[in-house]
């Protein structure tokens, strides 16, 4: 059974994306765009799913899914009864939602190997502490024609240079990043 902490242990590894109550629901945003909602008692959750085929998720299973109060029909949205959904199905429908609101750039960080989107995210808002621990100590990093070996090389470029894009291709070791290429 899929719980709120589950969605949101989802939701807040994604780059980008964070949680604020609003209205005293809380809500997974990024930037001003919010792609997953839970009801107050946290039992349903809203998400961002395109109109166009709304109906169709409904339709294949209305005990699970339903739309939204009519004042928000308006928006890409459907709402789900949290106990009904299967942890991978939850993971998707988030994922895919939180991808609605993000730049293309970033689409493949939740599939590429952990700690990726993680290592990702505290590079993307200049979190250094947070990042070091992520990158082995002799991590090799290729951007375009830069080449880069060490964790303490890596760090100072680019702390020095604006956010790069995300890796096209990473490899792990010892549940660090030791390779970073793109």
């Amino acid at each position: 059974m899929v719980t709120a902490d589950d969605v949101r242990a989802v939701g807040l590894a994604l780059p980008r994306a964070y949680e604020r109550m609003v209205n005293r629901r809380w809500k997974l945003k990024v930037g001003q765009i919010v792609f997953t909602a839970f009801s107050r008692d946290e039992t349903d959750m809203g998400f961002g799913f395109p109109k166009a085929e709304r109906d169709g998720l409904i339709e294949s299973d209305p005990e699970t899914f339903f739309l939204p109060p009519p004042s928000d029909l308006r928006y890409q949205w459907v709402c789900a009864h949290l106990d009904r959904l299967e942890h991978d199905e939850m993971r998707e429908l988030v994922i895919d939602a939180w991808r609605m609101c993000t730049p293309k750039m970033l689409h493949e960080l939740p599939e590429m190997p952990v700690p990726t989107a993680a290592a990702w995210r505290a590079l993307d808002a200049g979190e250094w502490g947070e990042l070091r621990p992520l990158l082995h100590p002799y991590v090799r990093w290729r951007d375009g024609d830069l080449s880069l070996r060490g964790r303490t090389n890596v760090l100072r470029h680019l702390q020095q240079v604006p956010t790069p894009r995300p890796p096209a291709e990473v490899e792990v070791r010892d549940g660090q990043i030791y390779r970073w290429s793109r």
